[in-house]
């Protein structure tokens, strides 16, 4: 594969949530924002569909998919936004037509099923950063940060080791989703070093409940000593996101792995606990002395920083750092 250019085809995907219809006005805006910066938008063929709660059938999912994996002249395939059941989808993905013909498949949240489905399956990474709606659809000054790091990241050449960069500020204010109607409040951004230490591995991961609908199945990366593993989340509460990390450890992950970065967890609901996630993290760690780089940009609030599942990154929780040591594309 090589870098993205201007004026190659991204094809977008819409693996569960309808939003092309029901955030129509957020998903012009989200297309419109990328054609001006030079690419070629490609809808796929659910877009303006909407059955219910998603945009077709499992098996019609698959398919419009896979017509864009089959699309030799599409260089990128992001989705559209996340949902609840990209799981379903992946007992029909053609694997094969991605594995022939590899492209920079990137999406965030519950698309984590087709991201970490297409590497099981294949090894060939994929990426774990910025989708249509709600990344690129997001208004200034936050869009043109998350675009200055798909672009410094996808399309620019970078030497080794890559320092993946910290955004001053950052939100999560539920503000501004179809219309503008004030400021958002920024806050400041600090990233969180937990257990110190440096730890070099391949990275896998991503959002946490969309991993609960298939971790244990074929379509799930194994996870090997050594590697680092992503979490993130939106929108849930301890109640839910201790049981979530419960399941990583009931799957013996934490017994593998070397590190953990730790997503922002887009309005976290701590149920009058005052427990933060990562809190009710290390409580399921049991004392183990996991280094751990908690309230990253690689999640749901924004802007958002993309990273490829199956290469090696180097995370230093003293120094706060996230380094990619490994070519990406």
């Amino acid at each position: 594969m090589r870098k993205l250019q201007k004026g190659d085809k991204i094809g977008i995907f819409t693996p569960s949530s309808p939003a092309s219809v029901t955030a129509k006005v957020r998903y012009e805006r989200g297309k419109a924002f990328l054609e001006s910066k030079g690419f070629q938008i490609v809808e796929g063929s659910l877009t303006n569909q909407i059955e219910g709660y998603r945009s077709g059938t499992p098996k019609a999912r698959a398919e419009e998919l896979n017509e864009l994996l089959r699309d030799p002249s599409i260089k990128m395939i992001m989705s559209m936004i996340g949902g609840t059941n990209s799981n379903s989808l992946l007992p029909y993905i053609d694997y094969e037509a991605f594995r022939t013909n590899p492209k920079l498949v990137v999406g965030y949240s519950d698309a984590t099923a087709i991201l970490l489905a297409l590497y099981a399956k294949t090894g060939i990474p994929t990426y774990y950063g910025p989708a249509l709606v709600p990344s690129f659809g997001e208004f200034e000054p936050l869009v043109n940060m998350t675009y200055q790091f798909f672009e410094s990241y996808f399309c620019e050449e970078q030497e080794l080791p890559y320092k993946i960069p910290m955004a001053e500020f950052w939100s999560d204010e539920p503000v501004n989703w179809l219309e503008k109607t004030r400021e958002k409040t920024f806050y400041s951004n600090e990233w969180l070093g937990f257990n110190d230490g440096i730890a070099e591995g391949r990275l896998v991961g991503g959002n946490n409940n969309a991993m609960y609908g298939f971790i244990g199945t074929e379509y799930f990366p194994t996870i090997h000593k050594g590697d680092i593993l992503l979490i993130e989340d939106s929108m849930k509460n301890a109640s839910i996101v201790e049981k979530n990390f419960a399941m990583l450890k009931l799957h013996g992950i934490f017994e593998k792995i070397a590190a953990i970065i730790l997503g922002k967890y887009e309005r976290f609901d701590d149920l009058g606990t005052g427990r933060r996630p990562i809190d009710l993290l290390l409580e399921q760690l049991d004392g183990k002395n996991i280094p751990i780089l908690a309230e990253v940009d690689m999640c749901h609030t924004h802007p958002m920083h993309p990273i490829a599942i199956g290469k090696k990154v180097r995370i230093d929780t003293k120094m706060k750092t996230i380094w990619c040591i490994e070519d990406w594309i």
